[in-house]
């Protein structure tokens, strides 16, 4: 047979290009070297507790991606063991788990390696992964006996009912379903950025339900009232049904009287304003007259109980006034001296000194005990003072002296306070420059030319024989030795 030269290249060609597929298929389809040498390749084994239709040559992959394939499947004393050939220029994690997947509904089943711990030692040739670190899935048609047996228990009416119910509730919803699934994955990845937040939320969150527990019996008693008032409203259903009916007319009634009312009704509670400022600075006051006010009631009832049965004519209190003048004596201690009190014959008004005069002894004096001294400051609490701008500040009463004094200057003290007691921050009385010297005082009192009787420094009445009319109108030496008799 002849062949001229054309042909026999292109026989020639037609040879190369055929070796050349051929070793392509058998290097990258078929990879004969990984199949007959395991180049570039290294195996391991799978423990496993059930095949689950695991097949040779089944994928291999490792975070979704195919990084080898299953060479073998073979049975063992304890179960199925799995012998993996994974591509070595992929490095896998040793510290890992190995689940058995169905990539389809027909049973195609593959390996997928799923990493515990990232940064552990490589996988190398001729590890194995232990039973306890692999799962396999639930047998499919168990999971389909089970379904039919479950769809078969229903009534067919019954569950063409359910489906067309279904489709009623739930056709032309889906984009409320996909709104739900956004905000569901958006919640989602909002609680994965607060993690820690929210971990530390249910790590602490033991307290907050103890706390429930501890006061489990109080929520039951709480429950038992609840239900004893809707028990109550039940019984009493005609009455909550008439006041239903009749509330609305009532309430036009009110809204009537307040558009009559409403020229005046925002004065009246702006000034109600004020009164309930007042009334909350003085709570406790009222709260003392209201205490007392009925045993003042009471008291007065008491003064009529003796009377009721009088057949006579007088009907009405019977009081008994016990007075006791002079015990304690009266107070003369910040008030003006007795020569600056002014005769009751006089009928002018003058103006009253610049100051506050009143009983200046010491808080719990005997004398003067309900005075001015000892009046409760409204805002400060355990304070007493005279003044309220003595209140509201942080001076503190200060007493001229004892009260003891029973002769002489009734004021005398050595504080320096002025009489009458001029105001916090208000200017003292002028001094001269250079006062004059200290000459003892002169008592100066007016007297009853009638009796001799006048009032002493002390504040006592004194009678001197010799001022009166009827007294001696001569002196005799012995006379003006002899004391006058007074008292």
């Amino acid at each position: 047979m002849n062949l001229n030269r054309t042909i026999k290249i292109q026989l020639a060609i037609f040879t190369v290009v055929a070796l050349t597929a051929t070793a392509m298929v058998g290097l990258a389809y078929m990879r004969l070297p990984v199949m007959l040498f395991g180049v570039g390749h290294y195996m391991i084994k799978v423990e496993l507790a059930q095949s689950s239709n695991l097949y040779a040559n089944a994928n291999v992959t490792y975070r979704g991606t195919e990084v080898g394939r299953v060479t073998d499947v073979h049975l063992t004393d304890t179960g199925v063991e799995a012998d993996l050939s994974l591509n070595s220029d992929v490095p896998i994690p040793s510290d890992l788990d190995a689940e058995v997947h169905s990539q389809t509904a027909i049973g195609e089943q593959y390996v997928a390696l799923l990493p515990r711990d990232g940064t552990s030692q490589s996988l190398k040739d001729g590890d194995v992964i232990v039973r306890d670190r692999t799962s396999v899935p639930p047998d499919i048609n168990s999971l389909l006996d089970a379904a039919n047996r479950g769809v078969e228990a229903i009534p067919n009416d019954n569950l063409r009912t359910v489906i067309d119910e279904s489709y009623t509730a739930l056709a032309g919803l889906g984009p409320e379903f996909a709104r739900i699934v956004k905000g569901a994955t958006a919640v989602a990845i909002g609680a994965d950025k607060n993690r820690d937040a929210l971990t530390a939320l249910i790590d602490n969150s033991a307290p907050v339900l103890d706390t429930q527990t501890d006061t489990a019996d109080a929520v039951h008693a709480w429950a038992a009232h609840l239900a004893n008032v809707t028990d109550q409203l039940q019984t009493q259903d005609s009455a909550v049904a008439g006041v239903l009916q009749k509330g609305a007319p009532a309430a036009d009634e009110a809204r009537a009287l307040f558009d009559r009312l409403k020229p005046t009704l925002p004065i009246v509670l702006a000034n109600l304003v004020s009164v309930g400022q007042v009334a909350v600075t003085y709570q406790n006051d009222i709260e003392q007259l209201l205490v007392l006010l009925p045993l003042e009631v009471a008291g007065g009832g008491a003064a009529i109980v003796p009377n009721l049965n009088n057949k006579g004519d007088y009907k009405g209190f019977t009081l008994d006034f016990n007075l006791n003048f002079g015990v304690p004596p009266p107070c003369t201690t910040g008030f003006l001296p007795a020569q600056q009190w002014r005769s009751p014959v006089f009928e002018d008004a003058p103006e009253r000194p610049a100051g506050d005069v009143y009983c200046r002894t010491p808080q719990d004096s005997r004398y003067n005990v309900r005075g001015m001294r000892n009046i409760p400051c409204e805002t400060r609490p355990g304070k007493r003072a005279p003044t309220v701008k003595m209140c509201e500040s942080d001076e503190e009463y200060v007493p001229l002296n004892d009260g003891e004094n029973w002769k002489g200057d009734p004021n005398a003290t050595l504080s320096g306070q002025d009489v009458p007691q001029l105001p916090p921050g208000a200017a003292p009385a002028p001094q001269a420059a250079s006062p004059p010297p200290q000459v003892p005082p002169i008592a100066v009192a007016e007297y009853d030319p009638a009796t001799g009787t006048y009032v002493g420094p002390d504040g006592k009445t004194y009678t001197q024989a010799d001022l009166g009319a009827n007294a001696p109108k001569e002196k005799t030496w012995q006379t003006m030795l002899t004391p006058p008799s007074g008292r």
